[in-house]
């Protein structure tokens, strides 16, 4: 994994310094372009950003040497916006305002806010806001606990991008996931900020899905649902330095639950903290369903601070009891390490690796735990089903020690 972040940094450096060579730069295009002064564009939270970032973005994709589109200081109202490739060079655009959403559900045709779609060489950048203002959708009658909210819009959809640094940004509010990367290759999210409220549901903080080479890095991950989530087809991914919470942590997965998944290979979680979240670092399957593998997944150096379930492999996983009874799980998961997991467990489950019989994990490894839990139920506990994992250093509480119950606990 150390060889892919560094080749993948490489390309970052080379792409990032040949996007900073833009200013003051002219010939064939590129050079900056004010969305205020070239495209008369307001912030006055009311004139809509669109034609004006289009307009831009037309320019500066035409050019063929660098550009860099600025969208200036102020508040800005933004409707909607797919911002295309693929381009004739590289394209930074520096956001060092707040770009606001249409506040009603029902302004969108389709679940995307701002989307950036096949492009090569693209940098978003400049300490700027996307406020998605999700406040009312996470009220829609039936949005919560029941369906996926599919229908509302994503605040930043990445798709199909190669080559890509998405640094000092933060998006906030959306009325569904608040990031989405799908078919991306070598993508990084560097002091990316999300926040939500704990009650927002199905704000994913960032959803990766059918990616390879995806870093996030350094970022602080506030929301109602997974603060980063792990789909199929992605590969070679690092989470260095996130904390998240609240929100249902860092998980792999549902897998499962779709006809022809890709498999999820290599990931690695570390130096990340959890404060008041319902998981830690999870990897959950469907009974029943669908086959796949998932495997090389490395969750290392996590910290754990009040998380209801900070150690967990479900495949049981199965929200609003849409699973047949007595059903396993055909996704098969292997090489699969947690080292050095500490903190506090909020209830007395702190290790639950529930694993398919008719799959059982193979090399599962626990090595240096210490998750304690103080309650009227009692310590903390470990519990274990078809695995026998490999152990070594501290385990508190003892590795796979207690029995599972007939009904277990139900995890968001």
């Amino acid at each position: 994994m150390a060889i892919q972040f560094n080749f993948v940094s490489s390309m970052l450096i080379l792409v990032l310094l040949s996007i900073s060579s833009v200013e003051g730069q002219g010939g064939g295009g590129g050079g900056v372009i004010d969305v205020v002064a070239k495209f008369g564009a307001k912030a006055d939270e009311k004139t809509d950003l669109s034609k004006p970032l289009l307009d831009a973005w037309k320019e500066a994709c035409a050019s063929t040497s660098p550009s860099k589109i600025v969208i200036p200081k102020g508040i800005y109202f933004l409707s909607t916006a797919t911002l295309d490739g693929p381009c004739k060079a590289p394209i930074e655009l520096q956001v060092q305002g707040t770009v606001k959403a249409p506040a009603d559900p029902g302004a969108f045709k389709e679940p995307k806010w701002i989307a950036f779609n096949r492009i090569e060489n693209f940098k978003l950048s400049g300490g700027g806001v996307f406020d998605g203002q999700g406040t009312t959708a996470y009220k829609r009658e039936g949005c919560k606990g029941h369906d996926y909210c599919g229908s509302l819009p994503i605040n930043l959809r990445f798709d199909f991008l190669t080559n890509a640094m998405i640094q000092d940004i933060t998006t906030k509010d959306s009325k569904q996931f608040q990031a989405n990367v799908l078919g991306c290759k070598n993508i990084t999210f560097e002091h990316f900020t999300v926040s939500a409220p704990d009650e927002s549901p199905n704000t994913d903080g960032i959803h990766i899905g059918r990616s390879d080479g995806v870093n996030v890095l350094n970022s602080e991950i506030k929301t109602g649902d997974d603060c980063v989530s792990i789909g199929d087809g992605s590969k070679n991914l690092v989470i260095n330095g996130v904390t998240c919470g609240p929100g249902h942590g860092i998980s792999i997965g549902s897998l499962g639950l779709f006809k022809n998944e890709e498999p999820v290979d290599g990931v690695t979680v570390k130096n990340c903290t959890m404060t008041n979240t319902s998981n830690g670092v999870r990897i959950k399957t469907w009974p029943g369903a669908e086959p796949g593998t998932c495997s090389n997944i490395h969750f290392e150096d996590i910290t754990v601070t009040n998380v209801s379930s900070p150690i967990i492999i479900d495949q049981k996983y199965c929200p609003w009891n849409k699973c047949k009874i007595n059903e396993e799980s055909k996704v098969k998961l292997s090489n699969i390490s947690f080292k050095n997991i500490h903190g506090t467990s909020a209830r007395p489950e702190a290790v639950k690796i529930i694993c398919s019989a008719t799959l059982p994990c193979e090399n599962v490894e626990l090595a240096d735990i210490e998750i304690t839990h103080s309650g009227p139920t009692g310590p903390a506990v470990s519990q274990c089903s078809n695995v026998k994992p490999k152990v070594s250093g501290k385990q508190n509480p003892a590795a796979c020690s207690a029995p599972i119950p007939a009904k277990p606990t139900p995890t968001a």
